[in-house]
Formats: structure tokens, C-alpha cells, sequence
């Protein structure tokens, strides 16, 4: 239970420091686990399964209150994630199954291509943060007999981000993998600690 708990409230940890209003949507996946979403700010969706249950099956609420409930978790399991804001929630979601697996890139190979991202984003970033330029720049290209697809920075920088990549390669065993699959309308990113989907073409299709 409080391995459960702990990996929740990682996940909402790393949310509060992206985006200290940011809401976590809440799912239910099967019977025994749910999981937590977040929209960060790379116009990428984050997310981490767990197990355990929601009621509603599908709620999204405020990152502070959920923290703040997880960390008044009673002995029971049971978790107040606050009041329910599901207006708030303006992401579509991908769907939980039928992605293809194109590849699989090494972790520390990803690890380089965020520190080198970060050298770039620092000397280029405005107030306003990296731009849009950096973000969208392919950062390397995975492929399969059939399909291929360009990784951009923004997925990079949201693993590292959620810390769903370690920060040191010290932590990276020599054959940890990032696993890359495809829909037609997604990419996802299946890291140790949890996965990032990108919507493949417009941007601007992902916040409706």
C-alpha cells in the first residue's frame, strides 16, 4: 500500500514542480489500477499506472489537494484527492491499448539528448521558456519495416521533467531502454517510471 502511495504521489510531485496549478485526471484502467494523467507544458501528456481504485472512474482534480491527500493517506488506503474539476480538464486522452512497437532507444542515449537540450535551451530560452524551434526539433528518428517516426525534444525534455528518466547516468543500467510506440494520431514513450504521448500532427490538436 504505501508503495502504491509513494508511486502516486512521485508522479504528483513532479506535476507541482512543472505547474503549481496543474490538475491530475484520474482513471480507472481495470479493476485493480487507475491512471494519473497531467498535461505538462511541452504540449505533452504524462501519465504513470498504479494500482488501486478511483470512484468516480474518471475524475480530474487539483495537483495541491491530491498531494495534500496522499500525504494524509489513513491506514485504511483511503485518499481524499480533493474536489473534482473536471471542467478543467481540456486534454484528449490516447486510448489504453493497440500501439505498435516500432523500437526501442537506449536510456542513456535519451539521457545525452536532454542534457544537450537543456546546454541549448539555456542559451536560447526567453522569459517565456525554450522556443518553440528547439522544442520541435527531431532529436533523433526510430523506425521499424514498416513506419517511422521523429522524436522531438518535447518528449525528451517531459521525461526528464516527470523524472521518468534518471537524471544521472550513474542510474542508468547499461540496458535500460526507452520503448517507442506509435497509433496513427500518437507517439508514446514507455520510460521506468512512467510514459509521455505526444499527439502526431498539429499541435494544436492536443488541447481542445
Amino acid at each position: 500500500m504505501d508503495a502504491h502511495r509513494a508511486d502516486l504521489a512521485a508522479f504528483v510531485d513532479r506535476a507541482k514542480r512543472l505547474d503549481e496549478i496543474a490538475v491530475i485526471r484520474l482513471r480507472t484502467r481495470s479493476s485493480r489500477l487507475l491512471t494519473a494523467w497531467m498535461a505538462t507544458g511541452f504540449d505533452v501528456l504524462a501519465s504513470r499506472v498504479v494500482v488501486g481504485r478511483v470512484r468516480p472512474e474518471d475524475m480530474t482534480v487539483a495537483v495541491d489537494g491530491l498531494a495534500q491527500g496522499l500525504s494524509a493517506m489513513d491506514a485504511l488506503g483511503y485518499v481524499d484527492p480533493g474536489f473534482a474539476m473536471d471542467s478543467a480538464w481540456r486534454s484528449a486522452l490516447p486510448p489504453e491499448s493497440g500501439f505498435v512497437h516500432l523500437d526501442d532507444v537506449p536510456a542513456r542515449v535519451m539521457l545525452d539528448l536532454a542534457q544537450q537540450g537543456v546546454r541549448l535551451a539555456k542559451e536560447h530560452s526567453s522569459s517565456h521558456g525554450p522556443p518553440a524551434s528547439l522544442l520541435d526539433q527531431e532529436v533523433i528518428r526510430v523506425s521499424s519495416a514498416n513506419a517511422s517516426v521523429g522524436l522531438p525534444m518535447r518528449c525528451v525534455f517531459a521525461l526528464t521533467a516527470m523524472g521518468f528518466l534518471p537524471q544521472s547516468a550513474d542510474a542508468i543500467d547499461d540496458d535500460e531502454l526507452i520503448r517507442v510506440r506509435i497509433l496513427p494520431t500518437w507517439l508514446r514513450l514507455d520510460a521506468r517510471f512512467g510514459s509521455v504521448y505526444r499527439r502526431r500532427g498539429s499541435p494544436a490538436l492536443v488541447l481542445r
